[in-house]
């Protein structure tokens, strides 16, 4: 198990990628990031693997006092948007505005706007994923609470793919479990311990663009 942290992201693509091997060879292969920090990562798992690469746009759904803590998530795949919630952070929840009954609402209205200007901006005019049949890998640069991860796992298998991965350099050891439990397999190459933030596990952290985005995209 690794002890020191990546360097930047795409060292824990390439480190990720090594341990996803044997999917290298796995007929009807799509591998999509979670814009956008997992895209770098899935770029260049998708480039070891020999695999295409595509989004999946997820958007975390965070406290309106602490935006970093996710509440839930959404996710858009075929034409729809699924949301999950986090119950955890739901019944725990100390702030008052955000226990109030608007306060998810609100926060969800606004991060389904950006959802929307991110898929016209990552996606264009290419037609919606097909993923009926495939073996679909989900690629993020980690997992904290794994709001966003779990909020893209629901949004696919609405569409019937023959087998859903998910794939992480890091990640919390319960949010690890938890995604165990609903995608056919996970690979999280490391479990800090203890867990503070997946940005522990990187020297470099910067956010990823959209251009970055796009480039890489485009490089696939």
């Amino acid at each position: 198990m690794r002890g020191t942290p990546y360097a930047d992201r795409g060292e824990a693509g390439r480190e990720l990628a090594a341990r996803l091997h044997r999917y290298r060879d796995v007929s009807g292969l799509i591998v999509l990031g979670l814009p956008r920090g997992g895209v770098p990562v899935a770029a260049e798992v998708a480039a070891v693997l020999d695999a295409p690469l595509d989004v999946l746009v997820a958007r975390k759904l965070g406290l309106p006092s602490q935006s970093e803590v996710a509440m839930g998530a959404i996710a858009a795949v075929a034409g729809e948007i699924v949301t999950v919630t986090n119950p955890h952070v739901l019944r725990t929840l100390t702030d008052a505005s955000s226990r109030s009954s608007g306060a998810f609402a609100r926060v969800e209205e606004r991060e389904r706007v950006e959802l929307a200007r991110r898929q016209r901006e990552y996606r264009g005019d290419r037609p919606p994923l097909r993923l009926e049949g495939a073996t679909v890998m989900l690629v993020d640069d980690g997992l904290a609470t794994g709001a966003t991860m779990r909020a893209a796992i629901t949004a696919v298998r609405a569409v019937n793919p023959a087998w859903v991965v998910a794939a992480v350099p890091v990640g919390a050891r319960d949010s690890c479990r938890e995604i165990e439990a609903m995608a056919d397999d996970l690979e999280c190459a490391w479990v800090p311990e203890p867990f503070w933030a997946v940005g522990q596990a990187y020297v470099r952290f910067d956010q990823t663009t959209d251009a970055e985005v796009k480039a890489l995209l485009r490089g696939a």
